[in-house]
């Protein structure tokens, strides 16, 4: 007999959900995961709950736009030289997938597995009686050159042709919803069916709690190691042995140093990403705003207002790149005006596949092994979806979304 039916490696967005889902139909579940719930990468997102964002970072423009993306010092995008030829293989497939075909495929793909992820995550915000956190006033894009609005267009026709809803707000109306903003409005869009959150860690915190109300067991180690049989998984964290019916990988960028579960064998790679946090701000926007050529997002927090995106491209044990700090802070003023000295700083590992697209299924050395990772920018948003679909797995459940386009085995370039 196991300790338990379902282990679930990782406590961040995914692997709370997962665990809450399992938990909710029945399982005896264990949650494990060295630090408190949600501290991780999921601690420092961007709020919301981006049902919008199927387009991938794998896009034809940055094949375009690559010299200026790398070199120059307004690039959202930073780049390890050195990491980069050390992992030639996951550089080139990302680039592969930046093709029109390619990109245009793995977008359909994620506006599929995003279709869902209201659907996903709305049973786990009843569970947790965090209703008071969801903030329903949909998230604003701007552009401020001409060039910029004018480029968006191929990409805002995609969404629409894959079910996205949005509206063009002229810069007038744009203004009228966020007057902090200090930047020339050239084009603003609305998508205001996408909701955000006053507080993810306040949410995963009660994921948490309601998950132990209802009989689930943490222990606050790392799994280091998974060894599945036939019959089921032993696993070891931190000197402890356990044993469940199923284990699920879901730690993120770090899923692959768990040794025996297969995620070393797959191209996992890491899009770094940064936030500054200024106290006592948060009156400067009213919802998630993304300003398209800086790359960031500025976000009211219940802890003040955070500036949070751009993408780096490194190892994942690099240092704080304070370069990136910087670049958030110093476009934060440009696009509100002057803002005190921040109050804190972070840094956030995207677990990210050179597809773009997460990582959820069966393990292919065996069936008792379920990923639940590389979910890249949404993890927030797909947590829920991605927690319930493996929950239907561990019962023997045919899911009702087709699972193939995010198999461990598929193609990646």
């Amino acid at each position: 007999m196991a300790d338990f039916d379902i282990a679930v490696a990782g406590a961040g967005a995914v692997g709370m959900s997962c665990a809450l889902w399992a938990q909710m139909r029945g399982h005896k579940v264990l949650l494990l995961d060295p630090e408190p719930p949600g501290s991780g990468t999921s601690y420092g997102n961007a709020c919301t709950l981006a049902t919008y964002a199927c387009l991938p970072v794998n896009d034809p423009s940055v094949l375009t736009s690559l010299p200026s993306l790398m070199f120059s010092k307004d690039s959202p995008l930073s780049l390890s030289y050195a990491h980069a030829l050390r992992n030639p293989r996951w550089m080139l497939s990302f680039l592969a997938n930046c093709r029109a075909a390619p990109s245009r495929r793995i977008a359909g793909h994620l506006a599929n597995l995003l279709s869902h992820a209201d659907a996903g995550i709305n049973p786990l915000i009843e569970a947790a009686g965090a209703q008071d956190l969801v903030v329903e006033r949909g998230q604003l894009s701007v552009w401020s050159t001409v060039k910029a609005a004018e480029a968006a267009t191929a990409g805002l026709e995609r969404r629409r042709v894959l079910g996205v809803p949005w509206r063009e707000v002229g810069p007038d109306e744009a203004q009228e919803m966020e007057p902090g903003l200090q930047l020339p409005v050239k084009r603003a869009v609305h998508f205001h069916a996408a909701r955000s959150l006053r507080d993810p860690l306040e949410l995963i915190t009660r994921m948490h709690r309601a998950f132990s109300r209802l009989g689930g067991t943490t222990l606050t180690s790392a799994v280091e190691a998974v060894k599945a049989s036939g019959s089921g998984v032993e696993l070891q964290a931190e000197g402890q042995r356990v044993t469940a019916g199923h284990a699920v990988i879901a730690s993120g960028a770090f899923s692959k140093r768990i040794k025996g579960a297969g995620a070393d064998k797959l191209p996992l790679g890491t899009e770094r990403g940064y936030h500054v946090m200024y106290q006592s701000e948060a009156h400067r926007v009213t919802r998630p705003v993304g300003w398209g050529e800086a790359g960031f997002y500025a976000v009211p927090h219940a802890q003040g207002l955070r500036l949070t995106g751009t993408v780096e491209i490194a190892a994942l044990a690099a240092p704080m790149n304070t370069r990136r700090l910087d670049y958030i802070a110093r476009k934060g003023t440009e696009m509100l005006g002057e803002l005190p000295a921040p109050s804190s700083e972070w840094l956030g590992y995207r677990p990210t596949m050179p597809d773009s697209l997460p990582v959820i299924g069966r393990g292919p050395q065996s069936e008792r092994v379920l990923y639940a990772f590389g979910h890249q920018h949404i993890g927030l948003t797909l947590g829920g979806i991605t927690g319930r679909l493996i929950a239907d797995l561990a019962e023997g459940r045919q899911p009702n979304i087709d699972l193939a386009p995010y198999a461990a085995g598929r193609r990646f370039a």
